[in-house]
């Protein structure tokens, strides 16, 4: 195979901010979620935290670009489906994906919208909020996804936060159906509890009755599938995801395999500062283990020691030097 996998997913520009929950009270701001929000939204957060809180990173982000950032970074090969608009934050968000060693085929677009953004706000207790203005992503189609990326794969990776926009669920179950016939395995990540509760039956259209080969989720995402239970909710995605890895924060994470027994995996202790990227780090840092002829356990135990070293710093993923130190450890 030419690619380790190829994703689909948000092209937005991370703009991060350290902040306080008094702030949120004080805009009406949901914490601890992503929420979409319109352009002038968008301009009238950023003059709001502008003036006491300085901007702390900004780099090509949405979720699956930190997991094929992250899995480039380790050496494997990665292809990203997504969609930017002709600005400078469109050309920004290219080079940094180039420079990330990631290919896509962004240079070939010519649109004429605005590349998408994320407001991502940090407070004190390390919860990530973000407020994010969708811009030309939203218009995601099958137009941008490559169908010969997706049969030069090992596997398809699909993010949750696509599922919002029905143009964009087509375009997912169009490269569902290319990787389907190509004998191309399907991973999945739920992306936030909001795709739970705004859009579940998108997601459930996704899955579909074939299922996914591979589902990335945290204990909160499973436990709202599951309607307020946690085994519930495992239980129910394991009907038609065969391989699941359920993310537990301080707790590690724990890997199901059907007819196999569950493997779990241990924390590091390492003090919180963002959680920004913890989960899109550990899928890319586990779908390059498990492409690269790795066991689950050995998956497991890069992909949160991966998650743990991004937590305890600002930004949604880690460098490649911060990459190349960790990896050592595990050869």
């Amino acid at each position: 195979m030419k690619y380790d996998f190829t994703a689909l997913g948000n092209a937005l520009v991370d703009l991060e901010y350290a902040t306080d929950s008094s702030f949120f009270q004080k805009n009406q701001i949901e914490k601890g979620v992503m929420t979409l929000i319109e352009k002038d939204q968008h301009s009238s957060l950023l003059n709001a935290l502008e003036p006491d809180f300085p901007i702390q990173k900004k780099a090509c982000g949405g979720s699956a670009a930190n997991t094929v950032v992250t899995a480039a970074q380790y050496g494997a090969n990665t292809f990203y489906c997504c969609k930017v608009g002709n600005d400078d934050f469109g050309m920004f968000y290219q080079k940094d994906l180039s420079a990330s060693n990631v290919s896509h085929k962004l240079a070939e677009q010519d649109d004429q919208g605005e590349t998408g953004k994320c407001i991502v706000m940090v407070t004190d207790d390390a919860d990530r909020t973000m407020n994010t203005y969708l811009g030309i992503t939203a218009q995601f189609s099958k137009e941008e996804v490559c169908e010969t990326s997706i049969k030069n794969s090992e596997y398809l990776y699909i993010e949750g936060h696509l599922v919002y926009q029905e143009k964009a669920v087509e375009g997912i179950l169009h490269a569902k159906k290319i990787a389907r016939e190509n004998g191309v395995k399907v991973a999945l990540t739920v992306s936030d509890p909001a795709v739970i509760k705004y859009v579940r039956p998108h997601l459930e259209s996704v899955i579909g009755d074939d299922g996914v080969d591979l589902l990335f989720c945290n204990c909160e995402e499973a436990t709202d599938y599951g309607n307020g239970d946690l085994q519930a909710g495992i239980a129910s995605f394991a009907e038609k995801c065969p391989h699941i890895v359920v993310t537990e924060g301080p707790k590690g994470a724990t890997i199901y395999q059907k007819d196999k027994p569950s493997v779990h995996i241990d924390p590091f202790s390492v003090k919180a500062v963002d959680t920004t990227g913890a989960g899109d780090t550990f899928a890319g840092a586990y779908l390059y283990a498990i492409t690269n002829g790795h066991s689950v356990e050995y998956a497991g135990e890069l992909a949160n020691k991966t998650a743990s070293q991004c937590v305890a710093s600002f930004g949604p993923r880690l460098s490649k030097a911060q990459q190349d130190e960790l990896i050592s450890e595990f050869k």
